[in-house]
């Protein structure tokens, strides 16, 4: 009887631990995991809504309000557009010819040595007219335009500026959003063209300091006959689509939540990273399009 009462009393610490077992294992554990990614699957829905619906109102506002008061938004346009382009073509030219040593320097260097050069052209348009151009060029703008732009119009929000424009009557996307997104696939589009402009040029300099065996004439005959009308229009189309993202996800993140001063930072991160997997999506979507065109 002892026995079977020490066992009796044993029971519950038995059935204790086995309940603390399960708690760290078992049921709680799995819970706990359920939960966790319950709430970054209705995160992400709530971002994608919000995303989705400043996009609509901002082509809303584009198409509907774009004629009225150009004397304003017109110079803004401007404005942005150095920011986003003129500003920059410095370092996009730096980033060419960067890029025309690492990737088009050797890639021509390489296929010479093997005895290959007509792949030139294909590898060409391939890696730097299709992929790499448009996709670097889109990278660097958001590092310096982009998370401005959620710092500017934060900050803005943070201290009312916004909620002033509205009780004066001015649309804050007609006069905040409207110029940035024309002025960031405007300009993205033109630093685009001069980034694949100037590695393909740096990349036969660099080739030709190798004394690769390739003429002028030869190196860009190859690149023409790669080139087809389809690759320009979806260049133009990439990058626009780029442009617009870049400069919805950064406008959503500055004006459509309230911020206080503190936050500006967290969200200037969120917007960054939300854009970056925004491009390589579009991205993605446009190899599909390559592939069955």
């Amino acid at each position: 009887m002892a026995g079977s009462g020490d066992a009796e009393a044993g029971l519950p610490g038995v059935e204790a631990g086995r309940t603390t077992e399960g708690g760290l294992w078992g049921p709680r554990f799995g819970r706990s995991y359920i939960n966790f990614f319950g709430r970054r699957v209705v995160s992400f829905v709530q971002t994608l809504h919000g995303l989705g619906a400043f996009a609509l109102i901002t082509m809303g506002v584009l198409a509907t309000k774009g004629h009225l008061a150009r004397k304003l938004i017109f110079p803004l346009v401007i404005q942005h557009l150095v920011r986003s382009g003129v500003r920059l073509l410095p370092m996009i030219l730096f980033l060419a010819l960067a890029l025309g040593l690492v990737v088009i320097g050797q890639t021509v260097s390489l296929l010479t040595r093997v005895g290959v050069n007509t792949l030139l052209g294909t590898i060409m348009v391939t890696v730097v007219v299709r992929e790499l151009g448009p996709l670097i060029t889109a990278l660097f703008l958001l590092s310096r335009t982009g998370a401005s732009t959620v710092i500017e119009l934060g900050t803005s929000r943070a201290l009312g500026e916004v909620e002033a424009l509205e009780v004066l009557g001015i649309d804050p996307i007609h006069y905040l959003v409207v110029p940035r997104v024309v002025a960031m696939a405007l300009g993205l589009f033109s630093l685009t063209v001069y980034m694949i402009l100037g590695a393909l040029i740096s990349g036969y300099v660099w080739a030709f300091l190798q004394d690769v065996p390739l003429t002028p004439g030869d190196y860009f005959r190859q690149l023409a006959a790669s080139l087809t009308g389809l690759d320009f229009v979806l260049l133009a189309l990439k990058t626009i689509f780029f442009g617009i993202m870049i400069a919805v996800i950064t406008c959503y993140y500055g004006l459509a939540q309230p911020l206080r001063v503190e936050d500006v930072s967290q969200a200037t991160v969120r917007a960054v990273g939300q854009s970056v997997v925004a491009c390589v999506l579009i991205d993605a979507l446009f190899i599909i399009i390559y592939l069955i065109a």
